[in-house]
């Protein structure tokens, strides 16, 4: 009987550690982007998650007013400002706990709406990915989770 107990034992727990394995990790709150000129609020949006920019190191234009989006190919969309964009949205969990896929990335210097996808290396840190058609094609940006 204790041989049985043992085995029922080492059985769940050997499962759990396996679930925990498989648990999502949180990319959720503040990241700063690449060149540290921004910080992104990363939150979920129903079942999927959302960025948006809510901080910009040089947000004044020249006339100490809020920089605009002036680059969005939709010109009834170029009077927003930059501060508090959403820039990430659609962002799904791809099932390997780690990686979330199939959403877009908005790029506000260029004006262009990528594909992209995140993924997280350990705690603080994510891979921003944005591509045309086939992640082969795009780029990756490294961003560190704000502290």
């Amino acid at each position: 009987m204790s041989r049985l107990l043992r085995l029922t034992s080492l059985s769940i727990l050997t499962f759990g550690l396996l679930q925990a394995g498989n648990a999502l990790a949180d990319p959720t709150g503040l990241w700063d982007t690449e060149d540290k000129e921004g910080r992104v609020q990363i939150s979920p949006c129903g079942d999927k998650l959302c960025g948006d920019l809510v901080w910009i190191a040089d947000a004044l234009d020249a006339e100490g007013q809020p920089k605009r989006d002036e680059k969005n190919p939709d010109e009834s969309l170029r009077d927003r400002p930059l501060e508090g964009l959403r820039i990430l949205w659609d962002m799904q969990p791809s099932g390997d706990g780690k990686t979330w896929q199939d959403g877009r990335v908005y790029d506000p210097e260029s004006g262009k709406t990528y594909q992209g996808r995140i993924t997280l290396e350990g705690d603080n840190v994510l891979k921003l990915r944005g591509f045309v058609g086939t992640p082969m094609f795009g780029r990756t940006s490294t961003w560190t989770r704000a502290k």
